[in-house]
């Protein structure tokens, strides 16, 4: 048996489980804060706790013993402005309709700060929107901003991007009153790259010591081979996947630099992340303050001969998931979970954390039953991925696919082709099994099990 899983069954004992219920349900205590920090462009294993062997993340690494790591969690749509809508509606693409950069269509009232603020929360939100016009009205305080690493300000000076995150969280929570219960989104706009800039990855002056003499590993399927086993449609210059990998990885002195300056922007975050929690802990609130640690997308670092996310690879699905509940036990500190959860699922767990009545609407499920419940829940074994066309189908073609611990299914709607990948042989999904004769009756049953997952995410 894994270490990690006997802990948590160990060590999640019913009666701590009880105590932690009963020291929650005392009727005198205040409602619980909310503060999620969410990164860009941020893939599951950009975590020194993830096991990456480069990246210093001591901030996040420390929260994850203080909460429960998951190591199993998903988007339902690797893309900025798509997984930002679905994080606050808590509803996948096709119901909340934003399939780009635009609005979502689901009422406000039906989105996880709209909820808090009619229950008396004071909302905050800083950095990067991305859905549309930032609805400033909407929030007690609003700040919206992305784009470029360094920003320039009224008085003709310039701050980074991740710097103004931080110095905008910090006012919020000085400038706050006290007898609301809070809510605070940050949402950093590292690691995304400045697209527009050669450069690319932009850190802090102070940041540029880091893994200075650091060798980043290569991937061993960011080859040649692995980009022209894909699909011809997507293996191809013309597609921004690839268009982007050229930008940032396509000689070895190039994939270094790119991957370092990368590096640098996530530990910056972490810092920044540390700054935030301190504040916390010095105005006495970090103890009743709920600290979800996610990202909106995953991202390539050159695997399949591409950049960036957008397709239902792994590396482009998977992100990290990290919850400090003040109400997990605390034999349960530093377990992980191998569970999948979704970015759908972060809206109901929020409004069910404050007391707050989770909307039909919703199509997530609460996490808090993974830490909390004095037996293991029915949790889901598989669940729907979707991705638009963008621009055109040469440019970011649709994908969508049925996932599972096991097995994935891959659907490209503008070709109408589909593909099967065994992850537990082939976890870097590089050999497609659609085609292969013993596998026609498990391709018949996940393209019957796709199809009932897509109609139900509408």
């Amino acid at each position: 048996m894994k270490l990690q899983p006997l802990f948590f069954a160990l060590g999640c004992t019913i009666s701590a489980l009880l105590s932690a219920y009963s020291e929650c349900s005392i009727a005198s205590d205040p409602p619980m804060n909310i503060l999620v920090l969410y990164a860009d462009d941020w893939r599951h294993d950009t975590l020194g706790v993830a096991g990456n062997p480069v990246v210093q993340t001591p901030v996040l690494d420390e929260l994850a013993s203080q909460g429960m790591r998951f190591t199993q969690n998903c988007v339902t749509t690797s893309i900025c402005g798509v997984s930002r809508a679905t994080l606050f509606t808590g509803q996948w693409m096709s119901r909340h309709g934003n399939e780009a950069f635009g609005p979502f269509n689901t009422p406000w009232s039906q989105t996880y700060p709209g909820l808090l603020r009619e229950h008396g929360y004071y909302i905050g939100h800083v950095g990067k929107w991305h859905n549309g016009k930032f609805p400033a009205k909407n929030f007690d305080f609003g700040r919206s901003y992305h784009g470029t690493h360094w920003m320039e300000l009224p008085d003709g000076s310039k701050v980074h991007v991740t710097k103004r995150n931080e110095n905008d969280s910090l006012e919020f929570l000085r400038t706050r009153p006290s007898e609301k219960p809070f809510c605070l989104t940050v949402a950093f706009f590292a690691n995304h790259a400045e697209d527009r800039n050669p450069l690319q990855f932009l850190p802090q002056p102070e940041s540029m010591e880091l893994y200075k003499d650091t060798l980043i590993p290569v991937p061993p399927n960011a080859t040649d081979e692995s980009f022209h086993r894909l699909p011809e449609f997507v293996a191809t210059e013309t597609n921004e996947g690839r268009n982007r990998w050229h930008w940032r990885f396509d000689t070895p002195e190039k994939y270094q630099t790119m991957m370092k300056n990368y590096y640098r922007l996530a530990t910056e975050v972490d810092s920044t992340c540390g700054r935030i929690l301190e504040e916390l802990k010095r105005q006495g609130v970090f103890e009743n303050t709920l600290v979800i640690f996610t990202t909106d997308n995953g991202y390539y670092h050159a695997e399949h001969g591409l950049a960036d996310k957008w397709y239902p690879h792994q590396e482009s699905i998977r992100v990290p998931l990290i919850i400090r509940d003040p109400r997990m036990p605390k034999m349960c500190h530093g377990a992980s979970n191998e569970e999948f959860t979704l970015s759908v699922d972060l809206a109901p767990t929020i409004l069910q954390a404050a007391g707050i009545s989770v909307p039909k609407s919703m199509q997530g499920q609460d996490i808090s039953p993974l830490y909390l419940a004095d037996t293991k829940p029915a949790w889901r074994e598989e669940f729907f991925y979707e991705h638009p066309t963008l621009r055109n189908i040469d440019f970011i073609p649709s994908s969508q696919a049925l996932v599972r611990r096991g097995w994935k299914y891959f659907y490209w709607p503008d070709f109408d082709r589909d593909q099967l990948f065994d992850l537990k042989s082939d976890p870097r999904e590089e050999h497609d099994l659609a085609a292969a004769p013993e596998q026609s009756k498990r391709l018949t049953e996940m393209r019957a099990r796709f199809v009932e997952l897509r109609a139900a995410a509408r």
